[in-house]
């Protein structure tokens, strides 16, 4: 039996579910819900006949302490994929490293464990807190997607971060436009993930 939601696509047997677990560059702060990064990545795809469902576990604020405890309830969605972006607030409050590899390490076990294929999109460090903790920030999300064999995507933000004209007032949130050039990055990835999705059941 498929559910019929005002505003989606029916799903079937063969929809790929993928859940977008993450912050608010995942839930769409400051954005309708159309032009968040789940529905422009569902339509993307779609348009290109993915038959797919994103997911949007997004919630504004979160760091990967609360993205782990969350974790076990998100997952009662049934996801066939994961794609996981956290650790951008851990980055701007200064979250001890040690601390945000422990939890994304754990998120990855949790989720190899049921099996589920994991796109992994890292986030950069700001400078300020400098240079030692740049780069124990920044090598967290290589070292992890090497020791999980999960695809990496290197930086979620890529070609919008730092763009006055891709992003809201704020200069941390991207707008409608700045999304859609993440959805264009990140495609050959998520195609990816769906293919593993696809081989794994």
């Amino acid at each position: 039996m498929c559910l019929v939601v005002p505003g989606r696509a029916i799903s079937g047997a063969d929809t790929v579910r993928i859940l977008a677990l993450g912050d608010s560059l995942t839930a769409g702060y400051g954005l309708r819900e159309a032009d968040g990064f789940p529905a422009q990545l569902e339509t993307a795809l779609r348009t290109r006949g993915f038959d797919v469902d994103i997911i949007n576990a997004g919630a504004s604020g979160d760091t990967t302490s609360g993205g782990l405890a969350r974790l076990d309830w998100t997952l009662a969605e049934s996801p066939d994929a994961v794609i996981l972006e956290l650790g951008a607030n851990d980055g701007l409050r200064g979250i001890d490293p040690a601390l945000t590899r422990a939890n994304l390490g754990t998120m990855l076990e949790k989720l190899k464990a049921k099996q589920l294929p994991v796109l992994l999109t890292g986030m950069y460090a700001p400078p300020n807190f400098g240079a030692d903790y740049v780069d124990r920030f920044n090598r967290i999300y290589p070292e992890l997607a090497a020791e999980y064999a999960v695809t990496l995507y290197p930086f979620f933000l890529e070609g919008v971060a730092a763009d006055p004209e891709l992003n809201q007032a704020d200069g941390i949130h991207p707008t409608r436009e700045g999304v859609a050039v993440i959805v264009r990055n990140i495609l050959p990835h998520v195609t990816e993930l769906i293919a593993q999705a696809r081989s794994a059941r």
